[in-house]
């Protein structure tokens, strides 16, 4: 009934000759509808990841810039880690994962140099992949969506098409205005499909591309750390 109402009130705003899509998707077969109706909540999924890999994208990257600047200008890593707080902070995730290695090999009694390094590195590099796997946990869906969707859409358009063939045997009438409002109706899942598939694959693209620098940031910023502890360990 909601529908039903959408769809008259769309017409009478526009042009009631031109293409309702809320018409379009009343007027489908069941079939060709679930398909829709899946491929809009797809595509509103793929927006609410991209809405809010963004806020949190920028989110992360403000605050690291303030961690890594205060970071390398304090006197102590260990006090500055514990006074500011900063655990939730991706790179101050790396960090804690590193001078807690290192603690623990600084207070060894037969310190290791070399297995040392190798162990603080192999903490800290564990530390960015995780960062990294959790930034992207959700990309994943973008990328089933960009490839898939389209597919999808077109078998429901397949579909569509075998159905209003079929009521043109049925109906033994094979004029145009029989078969096309069904033909139309079954090409607008294509269109829904990549609808939901072209923004996906730009999105997941872009992001993708950000994890990866994100990812060597955290990895440069390791680096730095791992050569500023095995030192202070060869001056022990």
């Amino acid at each position: 009934m909601t529908l039903d109402l959408l769809a008259s009130t769309i017409s009478f705003a526009g042009d009631s000759h031109g293409l309702n899509p809320v018409k379009l998707f009343l007027d489908a077969d069941i079939v060709v509808q679930v398909i829709m109706a899946g491929l809009v909540a797809a595509s509103i999924w793929v927006w609410t990841i991209i809405i809010t890999f963004t806020v949190r994208m920028g989110s992360i990257s403000r605050r690291c810039d303030e961690y890594e600047a205060g970071f390398w200008e304090a006197p102590n890593f260990d006090t500055y880690q514990k006074e500011r707080r900063r655990g939730d902070v991706p790179m101050g995730k790396v960090a804690g994962a590193g001078l807690a290695e290192f603690k623990a090999n600084a207070t060894a009694a037969n310190v290791d140099a070399e297995g040392a390094r190798q162990r603080i590195a192999a903490i800290m590099g564990s530390a960015v992949g995780e960062e990294a796997d959790r930034l992207s946990d959700r990309l994943n869906f973008l990328a089933t969506v960009g490839s898939v969707a389209p597919f999808v859409g077109l078998f429901g358009t397949v579909w569509g098409i075998m159905k209003s063939f079929f009521d043109i045997g049925q109906q033994q009438n094979s004029s145009l205005a029989v078969v096309a409002p069904g033909i139309s109706e079954a090409l607008f899942a294509t269109a829904i499909g990549l609808f939901a598939a072209i923004p996906a694959v730009i999105a997941y693209n872009r992001f993708s591309h950000k994890v990866n620098g994100f990812e060597a940031r955290l990895q440069r910023f390791a680096d730095h750390l791992h050569a500023a502890l095995t030192r202070q360990l060869e001056q022990r």
